[in-house]
């Protein structure tokens, strides 16, 4: 199990500056897997230390595993679907891991298809998101079922904490993609990531992880807002609706932080 006496505010509020102070304050060694997709690779947040993966420097479990003096194998992987980490993303997970954090799901349902059909011009879109959410419903539990499974096989005496996505849309304007989602199609969007966190928070509970909801902490910092967390539409393409470098220091990080 992770030490209990690792001070989650100090790691979220500090998430820099006061990492070698929570390394010695770690009284055993953590080993430490991150697994899964974009959104724990960090794609969207610069500074990579891969081009395949899109493995991010400033992506949350590199600043976590800082923050607690962890060993971290970091397997998570852009564009990763659930047949994908367990193909490629489990060889590092064994009876010594006793950390394990992970995002997937949002690559098997059809979700870059809707937000590409919503920022087409003249292309409805209200086809492809419900599309997406009959996936959430009828395909993903069984998904995450197997794939929980196999990291609990894999990392029989790991604490599992399944991180969610953010609602990426304000639900206020069109500044983002030229005007071409619509209000009612960023609202249609939210409404079907609060679908997908539901499936997943069960699915995680069902296998005995925790699941950390980040929603709240996206809030007022979605698309458009003021200090976003996330990317709109931008170049390179593939970091387009990601969470940004202060997405994770300061929407993921804090949130994974106050778990421990």
């Amino acid at each position: 199990m992770i030490p209990a006496r690792l001070a989650a505010a100090a790691l979220a509020a500090t998430a820099v500056l006061a990492l070698p102070a929570l390394a010695h304050a770690a009284p055993a060694s953590i080993e430490y897997a991150a697994l899964g997709d974009s959104y724990s690779s960090g794609t969207g947040a610069g500074s990579y230390a891969d081009d395949d993966c899109l493995r991010s420097n400033l992506a949350y479990p590199k600043l976590l595993a800082s923050g607690l003096g962890a060993e971290l194998v970091f397997a998570a992987c852009s564009g990763a679907t659930v047949e994908d980490l367990l193909a490629e993303q489990l060889g590092g997970l064994d009876a010594g891991t006793n950390l394990v954090t992970v995002t997937i799901g949002g690559n098997d349902i059809g979700w870059a298809e809707a937000i590409r059909a919503c920022i087409t011009p003249l292309v409805d879109c209200q086809g492809d998101i419900e599309a997406a959410e009959t996936r959430v419903r009828d395909e993903l539990p069984g998904l995450l079922d197997g794939v929980y499974g196999a990291i609990r096989r894999h990392a029989p005496n790991a604490e599992v904490f399944v991180l969610g996505y953010p609602r990426l849309f304000d639900e206020s304007g069109t500044c983002d993609a030229f005007g071409q989602i619509t209000v009612a199609e960023q609202r249609r969007m939210n409404a079907a990531a609060d679908l997908l966190a539901e499936t997943v928070d069960a699915a995680a509970a069902a296998h005995g992880f925790t699941y950390v909801d980040v929603r709240d902490a996206f809030a007022g910092h979605a698309i458009c807002d003021d200090v976003p967390y996330v990317h709109g539409l931008r170049y390179p393409a593939v970091e387009s609706y990601h969470p940004n470098a202060l997405g994770h220091a300061s929407g993921y990080l804090p949130v994974i932080a106050a778990e421990f």
